[in-house]
């Protein structure tokens, strides 16, 4: 498939620069693959789509203050972000890259020091002159760039959902942040049972699809984890005929990177660079809830993997038309 196939055009208006008030007060785009049809809904009617004996997989990962502001000795301004901050090596992109010279010292805003070293495969490695507890406790939150304002105190928490644990992630698994401890309780309530995964969000969720044909696009590694009490849970829902929710494009990946050939899923801690485009015949994931997707990136291919593009595209079509928000900030989408 060509990367073309994939783009669309986005009123910029639409991109939501804020969360909403209420986390589940955000509109949701009900996609039902067997009927085709599409219905508009809030986001807190969304248990109303859940029967008992159904689980809903959510992802724990935690956002850290990855992004960080300095200054060159020339006084001239450096943004540091770093990719994989439980790495051995730290990987960074800095901003601007060019003209920084291998050595070269960043102040940071906290006053520690930041040593830009030689270039890798993405960014560059960087070294501190102090623990990276301590760096990162006057970090920023990675907001995603087209959020084109600084963050907040509030950020650090509407950036985050309410049930994130393990830290290490250098974006929000944005689904999720439409969960409120109020609304995962009627969900259990109904019966459906809750499980928790991990995929720590980072640069290779987010970076963007250069090759025309998407084939050829090669997904960079992120740490992932499910645990056995977990695969217990999501494999007698399968077993028992009911469905398997998956809380976001991470926590797909998560489910069917370990699948086994017998339709189940192996507990597992490692790294993941399964990229789910269409043709890919998903295994474990029967429902997925996630949120408006950019155009031409992977995760707007995973969503069109499981509804089938054409049903997708109409879907995005409509959400622009009834001026959904998009992007990690704005509305949602579950697809039945």
């Amino acid at each position: 498939m060509r990367l073309s196939e994939f783009n669309y055009d986005l009123p910029k208006e639409l991109i939501a620069q804020e969360p909403l008030k209420s986390r589940d007060s955000a509109r949701l785009m009900v996609v039902d693959r067997q009927k085709d049809a599409l219905t508009e809904r809030a986001f807190c009617d969304i248990v109303e789509y859940f029967t008992p004996g159904d689980c809903l997989v959510l992802n724990d990962t935690k956002v850290i203050p990855v992004r960080l502001y300095g200054n060159r000795k020339t006084g001239a301004k450096v943004e540091i972000f770093l990719l994989d901050p439980g790495a051995e090596k730290l990987k960074a992109l800095i901003k601007p890259s060019k003209r920084i010279k291998e050595g070269e010292e960043i102040e940071l805003e906290s006053g520690f020091l930041a040593t830009v070293m030689e270039r890798t495969d993405v960014g560059r490695f960087v070294k501190f002159n102090a623990s990276l507890e301590d760096v990162l406790e006057k970090g920023h939150v990675p907001l995603p760039p087209y959020i084109i304002r600084h963050d907040t105190p509030r950020d650090r928490e509407d950036y985050q959902t309410v049930y994130a644990d393990k830290e290490g992630a250098t974006a929000s698994p944005t689904a999720g942040l439409h969960f409120t401890n109020e609304l995962l309780k009627r969900i259990n309530e109904k019966g459906v049972k809750t499980v928790f995964v991990t995929l720590h969000t980072s640069y290779g969720t987010f970076s963007p699809v250069k090759e025309e044909n998407i084939e050829d696009h090669k997904m960079h590694f992120e740490y992932y984890h499910i645990g056995e009490a977990a695969a217990e849970v999501v494999n007698k829902t399968k077993l028992s005929g009911s469905r398997v929710f998956a809380v976001g494009t991470t926590s797909s990946r998560v489910l069917e990177s370990s699948s086994v050939s017998s339709g189940e899923v192996k507990a597992f801690s490692g790294k993941t660079d399964l990229f789910i485009y269409p043709g890919y015949k998903y295994k474990i994931v029967d429902g997925l809830i996630t949120n408006f997707h950019l155009p031409e990136s992977t995760l707007l291919m995973l969503v069109s993997a499981l509804a089938g593009k054409d049903l997708i595209f109409k879907a995005y079509e409509q959400a622009i038309k009834n001026k959904f928000r998009f992007f990690s900030y704005g509305d949602a989408m579950l697809i039945l």
